[in-house]
């Protein structure tokens, strides 16, 4: 069977899996140009405070202003996606994204800056909301674990590539090209959109539910906005409470409405599931620990072990490497004898490795800590796989944009609640511990310090892992009582 006629039978709503390793490839550049760019500007954070002048709490919008967008706007695409087609918004995502990654190293200031990540954030949201979808609806439910870890191990490759492509290119010759490294991918993203992603038109017409999505829009943009202004003013100033309760004031109203809606932004019927709403939730937790342990890293290997750039991006892709290789064997084997039990296994393995780095000093050898990070890389890889198999396999066709939107907000709210959360606790204890004020931010304090505010901060980190790993235990003891 050619495209042409692959594309037409998609439209008819009969799926051929002859093209899935195509369409596998397009998604896969889509995934690879998302993970690539926001490894590269996590490197790269220690040098836009230097090079703007400017401190960790505004540095750090660079990427919060992002993962903002990103995730208020996901769960809109997912639905539009739904309705209309998923594959001309994905394609779409790739132009505005690349646009902005030019808009953004061209940027005179780090105010101008954020703004650009904003625009990028737009078209990412496009991308990140509908990848897991597109993959999903082309591999049948036999290899939709194989296929998913093999999107993980993409995820992997981008991830490993963007710190150490970072670093070579801000020693080599400046942060602007580590967003002007995006143009060639997105143009040949973009070809690989429009040429494989089939076009499958959904045979239902449905209508848009505008009061739901404001509704959603205004309780995440609420939380994100109070997780993050709470990280500078403490979580108990009067604006911080005022948004933490619009979002729950909003959420209820949103659920309320959604209830009464025929067609609703989100079917919640879909949370029912208990398997759908644990992977999620464990999912989010995962993703607090893994964001608010990846923004201080590039503090600690330069500022306290004396790493350059291109350094700390070679330190920083051990994670990436370790899980570049287990998630595609675990969904493998998810794929012969589910996904539980493997997820499970991931977390213990995850909760070692955090312990592990718990441990790490202002002595700590190159050594010591790749030792430390391989479990972390390992247990992400091995609980990623079939976990988003599990979430993904609850959701019936014609709700898989919203369910990969869906999984996509689980994992940028939760990063973003992670740089919050864990920046403001690694801030606060290094304010605390070198008596309550130091010129410039935590991020001058001396290594001992640092070290000494990273330690506690990586033990709730642990903590957090240790939460989701119960979780799944009593999960997984449900499954085999039922």
């Amino acid at each position: 069977m050619d495209l042409d006629t692959y594309q037409t039978s998609i439209k008819a709503g009969e799926i051929d899996y002859s093209y899935k390793w195509y369409v596998m490839a397009a998604v896969g550049m889509g995934v690879f140009l998302a993970t690539i760019d926001g490894s590269i500007v996590n490197v790269a954070l220690p040098t836009l405070e230097r090079a703007y002048n400017t401190t960790f709490p505004i540095v750090q919008w660079v990427v919060l202003a992002y993962l903002l967008t990103v995730t208020t706007l996901m769960l809109s695409v997912g639905r539009v996606a739904d309705m209309i087609g998923k594959k001309n918004i994905y394609a779409s995502g790739f132009v505005i994204f690349t646009l902005g990654s030019v808009l953004c190293g061209l940027a005179p200031n780090v105010y101008w800056l954020v703004g650009f990540r904003v625009l990028q954030a737009v078209g990412a949201a496009m991308i990140m909301a509908l990848g897991t979808a597109i993959i999903t609806e082309a591999f049948p439910s036999s290899e939709r674990g194989t296929a998913l870890g093999i999107s993980g191990s993409i995820v992997s490759l981008g991830i490993v590539i963007g710190p150490t492509l970072g670093g070579l290119l801000i020693q080599a010759l400046s942060w602007h090209w580590i967003f002007f490294v995006n143009l060639p991918v997105g143009i040949l993203g973009t070809w690989m959109a429009l040429r494989y992603v089939p076009a499958v038109i959904p045979g239902i017409r449905q209508r848009f539910d505008f009061i739901g999505a404001l509704l959603l829009f205004i309780s995440l943009l609420s939380l994100l906005l109070g997780l993050t202004i709470g990280q500078n003013r403490g979580f108990g100033d009067p604006a911080v409470l005022g948004l933490l309760a619009i979002f729950a004031g909003g959420l209820a109203v949103f659920i309320r409405t959604e209830l009464r809606q025929d067609q609703p932004m989100i079917d919640l019927r879909l949370f029912y599931n208990k398997t759908f709403s644990t992977n999620l939730a464990t999912a989010v937790l995962v993703f607090v620990c893994i964001a608010g342990t990846f923004i201080l890293m590039p503090f600690y290997l330069e500022n306290v072990l004396g790493y350059d750039p291109r350094q700390t991006g070679l330190m920083l892709a051990v994670v990436p490497i370790m899980l570049g290789i287990s998630a595609p064997l675990s969904g493998i084997i998810s794929d012969r004898v589910g996904t539980r039990l493997i997820s499970t296994l991931g977390l213990g393995i995850l909760l070692v490795g955090y312990l592990a780095v718990s441990t790490l000093s202002t002595q700590t050898t190159t050594l010591g800590y790749l030792l430390r990070f391989i479990p972390v890389g390992l247990g992400i890889g091995i609980f990623q796989s079939p976990n988003n198999s599990a979430i993904m396999g609850i959701a019936p066709r014609e709700r898989l944009g919203i369910a990969s939107g869906i999984l996509a907000v689980s994992r940028t709210l939760g990063q973003t609640a992670g740089i919050a959360i864990l920046g403001a606790l690694w801030s606060s204890l290094a304010l605390s511990y070198a008596g309550g004020w130091i010129q410039g931010g935590a991020t001058q304090a001396a290594p001992a310090i640092q070290v000494a505010a990273l330690q506690v901060t990586l033990l709730v980190v642990s903590g957090i892992v240790a939460v989701a790993l119960v979780i799944n235990l009593w999960d997984l003891k449900n499954s085999r009582e039922a």
